[in-house]
């Protein structure tokens, strides 16, 4: 039997859009000792598709990349019905307008990066030029005519007037599809869960607890925020509501479309099968 290293290591986007999943999860508490790893989403990525890490939040992409090696926590995720606060794309045009200019990437997110490319290719026909680069709006604006943001790089950027257009990557694909985006989903290696069933279980229940108490009162999780990253307690109230944290039915089929356009672009070499983590029962969806 594989055996795996204690305290296992549960991973947490170093983003703020996870705090409310997060806010009241303390790993001390589990049955077997566990910690957190909290770190930005390619390395978090890196580390589940390395087999480095074996309960994570991961980039919708990222998981797609390998999703036979994995199964989904139900009812975690980050996603947005419509606009996502965070997610965005600068631009001195309108995104309609682009055409096959340059585009400066973050290289922090798959997803967010292929969302774009899928919204420019499939809605709009364009075929520009991609570069990546670090989140500086700046310097990316600088060499290219559009530039993309994720995270709290994206919350920063656009808390000032910079005078460009900004894009919410969330609300274009909403307009477009109807469907709400995920941009992470909670990812665990099965082979970890054929050895730790019991524990995977209890951290997705304790996960779905911790985001019920959070939205019940966002008090606490406002306030971290606010002694991180500044801003008064409306922002992040509006902020922390328009995201979404479940993966029912609806946010299942908005990924499954997503999946489905970026293998029709060669983003993807196969078709994806998302399969729910239900103590130890595999549920196919979207097949």
């Amino acid at each position: 039997m594989t055996t795996f290293e204690l305290p296992i290591q549960i991973g947490k986007i170093e983003y703020t859009n996870d705090w409310p999943i997060y806010q009241h999860f303390d790993p001390q508490e589990l049955s077997q000792p566990a910690v957190i790893h909290s770190d930005l989403p390619a390395n978090l990525n890196r580390a589940l598709l390395e087999d480095r890490l074996y309960i994570t939040p991961v980039s919708s992409f990222a998981y797609a990349t390998r999703s036979d090696d994995f199964w989904l926590l139900p009812g975690l995720s980050v996603s947005a019905k419509n606009a996502v606060g965070s997610i965005l794309l600068f631009s001195r045009k309108p995104i309609a307008e682009l055409g096959d200019g340059t585009i400066a990437l973050t290289n922090t997110s798959a997803t967010s990066v292929n969302l774009l490319k899928i919204i420019l290719q499939k809605r709009y026909g364009f075929k520009p030029e991609y570069v990546s680069m670090n989140p500086n709006l700046d310097e990316m604006m600088e060499r290219c005519d559009a530039a993309l943001l994720i995270g709290d790089h994206a919350i920063e950027a656009a808390r000032t007037d910079s005078g460009y257009i900004v894009t919410d990557l969330g609300q274009a694909w909403k307009e477009w599809t109807g469907y709400g985006m995920t941009f992470a989903v909670f990812a665990v290696n099965r082979k970890f869960a054929e050895v730790h069933a019991e524990l995977v279980s209890e951290v997705a229940e304790r996960l779905r607890a911790s985001k019920v108490r959070s939205l019940h009162d966002l008090t606490p999780v406002i306030a971290d925020a606010q002694h991180k990253m500044g801003g008064d307690s409306a922002y992040w109230e509006h902020y922390f509501r328009q995201l979404w944290y479940d993966f029912g039915e609806q946010e299942q089929q908005g990924l499954g479309l997503y999946f489905q356009y970026a293998h029709e672009l060669g983003l993807l070499d196969h078709k994806v099968h998302m399969q729910l983590w239900t103590d130890n029962t595999m549920t196919r969806v979207n097949e």
